[in-house]
């Protein structure tokens, strides 16, 4: 795939999304002249934990997308077992295509060009709603959320929404 028809994938995507919005989040470009970083505002998941919060994150796509995954970050501080605590996200849809050398996932749970930012975005809201605390990005959170998911870990989330709150407002 050329640059050229990954941009115009892009294009594309952002389009129908623009025109077809999907309930639980928002998307669109960081800068009008680069495709290949979007800025995200996902909306927490009715009953759960991040109901009631919004969860601004980039994604940022390699120049040959869609043979390979896009990486997301959240710039909104989120407490949860599967995103680091710089923000990185660690799901199977983002990890590179092909056989995990753990073991741990399946080639078809991995990145596959047929991936869109909305099946992306589906992804990572159904995370939120349901953490994989087996295969964690943020360990202390996984074993919170194991341990005590409405004592400490419910704490933490709710500090990252009262942070939301405070900043912008």
């Amino acid at each position: 795939m050329t640059e050229l028809q990954s941009a115009l994938l892009l294009r594309r995507q952002l389009a129908e999304l623009n025109k077809n919005p999907v309930e639980g989040f928002s998307a669109g470009l960081i800068d009008d002249n680069d495709l290949y970083r979007w800025e995200v505002l996902i909306i927490g998941p009715p009953d759960t934990l991040y109901e009631g919060g919004v969860f601004k994150a980039h994604l940022t796509f390699p120049r040959d997308y869609p043979l390979r995954p896009p990486k997301m970050k959240f710039i909104t501080d989120i407490w949860h077992p599967n995103v680091d605590k710089s923000g990185d996200v660690c799901i199977s849809i983002l990890h590179e295509p092909g056989e995990d050398k753990y073991g741990y996932e399946k080639p078809e749970e991995r990145w596959l060009p047929i991936h869109t930012v909305e099946t992306i975005m589906i992804s990572v809201i159904s995370m939120l709603a349901d953490p994989n605390g087996d295969s964690p990005a943020n360990v202390d959170a996984a074993k919170e959320w194991r341990e005590d998911r409405h004592g400490e870990f419910k704490r933490k989330v709710a500090r990252c929404l009262h942070l939301f709150f405070r900043v912008s407002n």
